[in-house]
């Protein structure tokens, strides 16, 4: 069979892509290594967002960009992602406080017509954001958005898949050739397919999979290792805190799964994608970062959990990583088929990524554009109001209580009248694994959502596996393997 195109990479990138390309009507493979989102794009700080400190950069086009896909991004999936209040202190702040408001200003009106409240300056009245802070000074407070981002990730390719895309985890792309006006490739479950054109989005491993497919490169990647650590909840509230640091860089400190708290990110360059896995003086950088502005004080010992990513970013030449642009670049390889590589980019600007690359092989490929995106809902998205969907849902399934009702609202959207359907009671829901997580949840993972590990549906598909304990996993793991 010969594929109009075959994507590697089942990150945020690839996924988009993919969805891209099969709304436009193109016969789309995506063979993903591991599992979709399994390595950077489920390692963020969970922000759909323009990038506030880019505007120090100069990087105004990127912040415009992804301002107008934040937007966007709420519209398609408003059970996915939510507006969120950050709040600025600016005591022992390293830039002045009109530096400061002049970017809050500027960043309030670059991406143009907003939804999202405008920033203001911190008041005396503001006790729910004044409170957790070691000083009740100055400081502002400015809107963007968090996100799931593995389930973002998920919710692309769920897309390309209703559209006629072939989604392949746990297969690699072994080697590729240009022979006979195509592209021969095999995968590592020995099967060999043709495609026309072939996209490189293979996210840390980009560097290596041109190797893989002989296509030299003008650009390089710059590997940057981001680390987070989850703490027990450090203040009460549904906001978060971006704190100033005295290397200029910027932690952020988010709520997380109800009792967490989240914070980070690091920047440190690695050698290899494979150096994911946070550092002792990463842990402490972070500690550190969270104790100079609130006052609950925790120490490496509070940490719960963890997680680092490696960024794919694209190697501008700057002296520092994190001044490093986090816009993308698509290189196109026409000599013979096309192949395009992806360097850098983000989760927010995904969709103006795939957009772009789509227009690129279109006009290698002749294909012609039928469909955009731009408008488009995610799946579970097709509603005008989460809070309405929501009091349908607790309506509807009362037995699924106040907590559980969101977190299913909020992970599957519109799709989960269509999990439960014929559901009367939460015993119909089957086994309960702990932390309200039952058989019929885990069986549509698998169905529906390409999970075929534990891991895939306790890690990255609910995150309750964070909540869970050591024994209720191991339960859930039998199960599972059973059940596969």
């Amino acid at each position: 069979m010969t594929y109009d195109l075959i994507i590697v990479g089942g990150g945020i990138n690839g996924c988009a892509i993919a969805r891209e390309a099969a709304v436009n009507g193109l016969n789309v493979l995506l063979v993903e290594k591991d599992d979709l989102a399994a390595h950077t794009s489920s390692a963020s700080t969970k922000l759909i967002h323009g990038g506030l400190r880019y505007l120090e950069y100069y990087q105004f086009k990127l912040v415009r960009e992804a301002l107008q896909e934040r937007e966007r991004l709420l519209k398609a999936a408003p059970h996915l992602i939510r507006p969120m209040h950050f709040v600025l202190p600016h005591e022992n702040a390293i830039r002045p406080w009109w530096m400061v408001r002049l970017g809050l200003a500027f960043y309030d009106r670059i991406g143009g017509r907003i939804s999202l409240s405008r920033s203001r300056s911190l008041k005396r009245r503001d006790d729910l954001f004044l409170a957790p802070l070691r000083r009740k000074g100055k400081g502002f407070v400015y809107s963007d958005c968090w996100v799931d981002d593995a389930r973002l990730t998920l919710l692309n390719a769920m897309d390309a898949a209703q559209h006629g895309a072939r989604i392949m985890t746990r297969t690699a792309l072994v080697s590729a050739q240009r022979r006979d006006g195509v592209w021969q490739a095999e995968l590592s479950d020995g099967q060999r397919i043709a495609a026309r054109a072939i996209v490189n989005a293979a996210g840390p491993w980009v560097a290596e999979m041109l190797a893989d497919i002989h296509v030299q490169s003008r650009s390089k990647v710059r590997l940057v290792k981001g680390s987070h650590i989850i703490v027990p909840r450090l203040f009460e509230g549904e906001h978060a805190y971006m704190l100033q640091q005295p290397d200029r860089r910027i932690v952020f400190a988010i709520p997380y799964q109800g009792t967490s708290t989240l914070i980070g990110t690091t920047d440190v360059p690695v050698a290899r994608p494979e150096d994911a896995g946070i550092s002792e003086d990463e842990a402490l950088y972070l500690c550190a970062a969270a104790n100079r502005y609130l006052g609950r004080q925790i120490t490496p010992r509070d940490v719960t959990s963890s997680y680092s990513g490696v960024r794919p970013l694209y190697d501008d030449g700057a002296p520092e990583s994190r001044a490093v642009t986090r816009d993308y670049v698509l290189e196109l390889d026409s000599e013979g088929p096309p192949a395009l590589s992806v360097f850098g980019g983000k989760i927010t600007t995904a969709r103006r990524l795939a957009q772009q690359a789509f227009d690129t092989l279109a006009g290698a490929m002749n294909w012609r554009r039928n469909a955009s995106t731009e408008d488009r809902p995610f799946p579970g998205g097709e509603m005008a109001n989460f809070s309405r969907y929501l009091e349908e849902v607790r309506k509807g399934w009362p037995f699924l209580g106040e907590a559980r009702s969101l977190r299913m609202a909020r992970a599957y959207g519109v799709m989960l009248g269509e999990m439960l359907d014929g559901v009367s009671s939460a015993e119909a829901m089957g086994r309960d694994f702990g932390s309200g997580f039952t058989e019929i949840e885990a069986r549509w993972m698998r169905d529906r959502e390409w999970a075929a590990t534990a891991d895939d549906c306790l890690m990255r598909r609910s995150k309750l596996g964070l909540a869970m304990s050591n024994a209720e996993q191991i339960s859930f793991q039998v199960w599972w393997e059973n059940l596969s």
